[in-house]
């Protein structure tokens, strides 16, 4: 990869900045055909133009197989590229809203304007989608925006900082390469707005930064999100997409279930069920299979290949897998049974290919163990009690939940996706996201003679009378 030396960034970081503040305005009342073409420009060169060195580059970077670039990188940025498109019309209009009767003679609505000069910074796990995604929202909402991608994903980085290059000018959209320095140094200027997508403790250190200049942020952070599996769900069909919602990915899925509460009288069936699945989806040898992509980096295996042996050092059993290559990256889909709560396993987030399993005796206990912890950026139910679900929904508090599926919710541009607290401020896709990168600005237009002025000072007697009606009646 081709990174420029960090003193040579902060230079090209502070004059991509200027220039993007003083186009701002120009992009912002450009006609609104514009931000559909650069809409379009970007759909077709993430579906054809780019659309193979992506796949290259990330099956460089973390073996990712190509169906799952096409599926989890490509597909949900060109879904979200076509919303925007099919509804900006809709979005960008003035929206009328109500004007009280003591405002007689005038009319209020809503302008949702641009914010300005935006920062979009992204994690490596999905290093196109996560990137790109929110930048639709971006150009959607009328700004310029300054991109940072990963370093850990440095041939999709180089792919990208191509693609924007060969899409935008740079003083309305540009991508800097770089590591940390990069990223302190982008944080240091005076942004319009912050998307961050990352995980909770780097999103403190965000959202701090970004306080300094009173910048409004997006975090999309993270967490353990629980997976409740209750004596009626249907075991094959929650083992099926469980498995899937977990490996795809080799687990380094923000949204995917981190551990599972299933009934102890179905904790064995799910169990088996599960290990009947990773058999069909990877095969006996998970290493050689075209369907299983690799941890990141070795940095990372040894950190999940850990939390691995720290829980079954306190008792846990590995009940399926276990096997691990860190020296290539690479962690076997594993299934772990009997987990202490104070493992690693349970204690962090895994954001690698294992899976927890951990039995309850009634529903209470199961929401009591998902309440433990903060607020989790996902929270999966499989049953088919309305009284069950009900009473888990009515009863936990998490950014988003899917009911007999998971993962899936992230694909609805017609959701608001994100956290809450510690898994993320603010939401995103389609409208949500729209909103994020722009300001409600109200506005109150008067017509006719206003009846208030009437009780302006001077004040006496009758305008103190007139005032005692408005409150009493309006």
């Amino acid at each position: 990869m081709n990174i420029v030396s960090e003193e040579v960034n902060i230079d090209q970081i502070n004059r991509i900045f200027q220039a993007q503040k003083a186009n701002q305005f120009a992009i912002a009342n450009a006609p609104l055909k514009e931000r559909k073409s650069k809409l379009k420009a970007l759909l077709n060169a993430l579906e054809n133009t780019f659309r193979q060195e992506l796949r290259d580059a990330m099956m460089a970077d973390f073996k990712k197989p190509k169906a799952d670039v096409d599926l989890s990188e490509i597909f949900p940025v060109t879904s979200e590229i076509k919303h925007a498109i099919s509804h900006l019309g809709k979005w960008t209009a003035k929206q009328a809203a109500d004007t009280p009767l003591a405002f007689f003679g005038s009319t209020s609505y809503i302008k949702y304007e641009p914010k300005g000069v935006c920062l979009i910074i992204a994690p490596w796990n999905f290093p196109v989608n996560l990137l790109l995604s929110p930048l639709v929202s971006a150009i959607a909402g009328g700004n310029t925006a300054i991109l940072k991608p990963s370093e850990f994903t440095p041939h999709t980085s180089a792919v990208l900082a191509k693609l924007i290059k060969s899409v935008f000018n740079e003083n309305e959209i540009a991508l800097i390469e770089g590591g940390i320095e990069t990223s302190s140094a982008l944080l240091e200027l005076p942004f319009n707005h912050i998307f961050f997508t990352g995980a909770p403790s780097i999103g403190k250190i965000v959202m701090k930064a970004a306080a300094k200049n009173l910048a409004s942020v997006t975090l999309e952070l993270g967490g353990k999100s629980p997976t409740i599996v209750d004596e009626t769900a249907s075991i094959s069909t929650a083992a099926k997409r469980i498995v899937w919602g977990k490996f795809h990915n080799s687990g380094q899925i923000c949204i995917a279930p981190d551990y599972v509460l299933v009934h102890e009288s179905k904790k064995d069936e799910l169990i088996e069920a599960m290990k009947k699945t990773l058999a069909v989806f990877y095969g006996s040898d998970a290493q050689s299979s075209e369907s299983y992509g690799h941890i990141v980096n070795q940095k990372h295996a040894e950190r999940v290949n850990d939390y691995i042996q720290d829980s079954v050092s306190k008792g846990a059993k590995v009940v399926f897998g276990g096997k691990s290559d860190t020296a290539k990256s690479f962690i076997e889909p594993t299934i772990v049974s009997e987990v202490p709560a104070d493992s690693a396993l349970m204690q962090n987030e895994i954001f690698g290919p294992v899976l927890p399993i951990i039995s309850y005796k009634n529903l209470d206990e199961a929401i009591d163990k998902v309440n433990l912890g903060e607020k989790p950026l996902a929270l999966y139910i499989y049953s088919k009690s309305e009284k069950n679900i009900e009473k888990i929904m009515n009863n936990t508090r998490a950014g988003n939940s899917c009911i007999n599926n998971n993962d899936l919710h992230y694909f609805n541009p017609n959701l608001p996706f994100g956290g809450s607290n510690n898994s993320g401020i603010g939401k995103a896709h389609g409208i949500f996201g729209f909103q994020e990168f722009t300001n409600a600005r109200g506005v109150y237009r008067q017509h006719l003679p206003s009846t208030l002025e009437l009780l302006m000072p001077p004040y006496n007697s009758l305008k103190e009378r007139l005032i005692e009606l408005v409150v009493k009646f309006f």
